[in-house]
């Protein structure tokens, strides 16, 4: 009988053939050294609840450093949304689980999904302390855990978040950079999620100067970020940093303007991504991406993998006939119950692929 495959030629062709097939395989299983991403951390930083027309629709005005500064040094997305829930708990949950969730927005719910810091800990095997997320506002600690069964309670990142933890308050964004550096200085994190409040808090005080006043010192320490990173020998060209915000506000004329958020209105939707690493071109990429595609792009570059299937909260509203015999019978009315429903859906959120050189 004639033989097959490998058996039928000489032991030194096996060898080979062997060595071929080796090479073959590590070529397809797994990218060049020049293909693997540059990075070794990545800073995301939300400046929270910024509308546009303070912002990117009048530069260099109040963000001459983000403008004229960073912008030239990194790619720009000005066509970034927040296309779903547009207020901060949910904003910053689509950033760190790449899903759109409705999630109550004062500290009392955790994600459905687990977060890129999770992920990250997990597959890299690194301590707590190589993940942060550091934030002015106290209710942002929610971000580091999930309500996922099987993630639930398990590698969560650090917390740095308000005045001192959850109940405390918010904190001026100035202090909230002083804690950032001192952690990067002290511990080196890999992964880190800063939150500066103050242009959205004082918003929603209706203080009209100090919210401009807040956007012009968050683009002042977004660039001493950035410098203080090009300044540590461990940070200095192996660092890429996200900037954008969580959502916008209403435009003026809709529901109290720039006092609030929370819908669908371009004003609410419309937000900004400035990202700048070793690994990315530099330019405008005009092409439409989501607060979700920030995960997985993260996720490639620290080379962590995310769950392709993803839970997603849904309110099933069922109505309820009453008993004949029941007061509410009496009144002609039925009651509405309302249950969250997590439906099983693929993970729609994308790489950025045009941000790569």
């Amino acid at each position: 009988m004639e033989a097959t495959g490998i058996g039928k030629y000489s032991r030194c062709g096996r060898a080979l053939l062997l060595l071929l097939l080796m090479v073959l395989a590590a070529c397809t299983s797994s990218p060049s050294s020049s293909d693997k991403p540059k990075t070794e951390y990545v800073i995301i930083l939300v400046i929270d609840g910024t509308r546009m027309s303070e912002t990117w629709d009048s530069v260099p005005g109040l963000i001459p450093n983000m403008s004229t500064v960073l912008k030239p040094k990194g790619a720009f997305l000005p066509n970034f949304l927040n296309d779903a829930y547009t207020y901060t708990n949910s904003g910053h949950a689509a950033i760190t689980t790449g899903v759109n969730q409705p999630i109550d927005n004062y500290g009392d719910e955790f994600p459905a999904n687990p977060s890129i810091f999770q992920y990250f800990l997990k597959q890299s095997g690194k301590p707590a302390t190589a993940a942060w997320i550091v934030s002015s506002k106290d209710k942002l600690h929610i971000l580091a855990n999930t309500s996922r069964p099987g993630w639930e309670n398990t590698f969560q990142p650090s917390v740095n978040a308000g005045v001192n933890g959850p109940g405390t308050g918010y904190r001026m964004d100035s202090l909230t950079l002083i804690e950032v550096k001192r952690i990067l200085t002290t511990h080196k994190p890999n992964l880190m999620l800063i939150n500066f409040m103050e242009p959205d808090g004082f918003a929603h005080a209706a203080n009209w100067p100090n919210y401009l006043r807040g956007i012009s010192r968050d683009d002042r320490y977004a660039k001493e970020l950035w410098d203080f990173l090009n300044e540590d020998e461990t940070f200095r060209g192996k660092t890429t940093l996200f900037i954008t915000a969580d959502h916008g506000r209403h435009l003026n004329g809709i529901d109290g303007g720039f006092v609030d958020h929370g819908d669908s209105c371009p004003g609410c939707q419309q937000i900004y991504l400035l990202a700048m690493g070793p690994d990315f071109r530099r330019g405008t990429v005009e092409t439409r991406h989501t607060l979700i595609d920030l995960a997985p792009t993260v996720a490639r570059l620290l080379h962590f993998t995310m769950d392709s299937l993803v839970v997603v909260p849904r309110v099933d509203t069922t109505y309820v006939t009453s008993p004949a015999d029941s007061a509410q019978a009496a009144l002609g009315q039925d009651s509405i119950r309302l249950e969250i429903v997590m439906d099983t859906t693929v993970l729609k959120a994308r790489v950025i692929e045009e941000l790569f050189k």
